[in-house]
């Protein structure tokens, strides 16, 4: 349960090793989280940040096998998570793939592949912790979405539309738990500097793990349903997605 002060005590953090998802965690952590869950699909790779999250002031972090690609698992997994740590405050969902662009647009496995982690297994795995959510009657899923849903770009359009789709479900998902004591923030980065974009030209705007992190807990602050980060990809989405589609294609990549 959170504290007192409405502080989140504990966390589950769905795609543990993200570089947004740490920063997020470490930014919460410094707001009294004491119990984390880092889950992963290679839980040895966790243990380094989760000593980093003990120093920093978590009482408990523990890490656990977690696999996007396999949603058959995802409500033995939940299940398990939830009756070993009781209540969880915040379940962040944070993996995904970008994906090899030129590949996702030419080879079908390469786009089912993308479109497997970022949707299916996204939904899959955001069901399962919602509903454990609700059982337990409160709790807030925090969902990393993408601006690349906001309007496809022709550049990536695999991973855009595979966000489209996860920022659409995550919407629905946060209307269908209204009254239940359950919240959904979903998050829209633009371009973030981390190791998985560092082969890429940076996009205007673009941003750091921590100041993303920054606006997450802003908008934890004010219990906003959507986070944008930069906040001035609001404003440049809403005039994007109005552009003519012949205009929007020569600038789109």
């Amino acid at each position: 349960m959170r504290d007192a002060l409405g502080s989140v005590q504990s966390m589950l953090v769905l795609g543990g090793g993200s570089e947004i998802a740490l920063a997020i965690t470490r930014a919460l952590v410094a707001e009294r989280t004491r119990t984390v869950i880092l889950a992963g699909r290679s839980p040895e790779r966790l243990e380094e940040p989760a000593a980093e999250l003990r120093a920093a002031g978590a009482q408990t972090v523990e890490t656990a096998r977690f696999e996007a690609d396999e949603p058959e698992q995802h409500e033995a997994f939940a299940d398990e998570v939830f009756a070993r740590s009781g209540d969880i405050d915040l379940v962040l969902v944070a993996f995904g793939e970008l994906g090899e662009a030129s590949r996702s647009a030419r080879e079908p496995a390469a786009a089912a592949a993308v479109a497997r982690t970022n949707f299916v297994g996204a939904v899959s795995a955001s069901i399962a912790a919602a509903e454990r959510l609700r059982r337990q009657g409160h709790g807030m899923l925090v969902v990393l979405s993408s601006v690349a849903g906001e309007r496809v770009r022709a550049a990536n359009f695999v991973y855009g539309a595979s966000k489209a789709g996860l920022d659409g479900f995550a919407q629905g998902l946060g209307d269908s738990l209204a009254g239940s004591g359950v919240r959904v923030m979903v998050v829209r980065p633009g371009f973030v500097r981390t190791k998985m974009t560092a082969h890429l030209d940076a996009a205007p705007f673009a941003t750091d793990p921590d100041s993303v992190a920054e606006e997450v807990m802003r908008g934890l602050r004010r219990g906003s349903e959507t986070v944008w980060a930069p906040p001035v990809l609001r404003f440049v989405m809403a005039l994007l997605r109005h552009l003519p589609r012949p205009l929007f294609r020569r600038i789109g990549g």
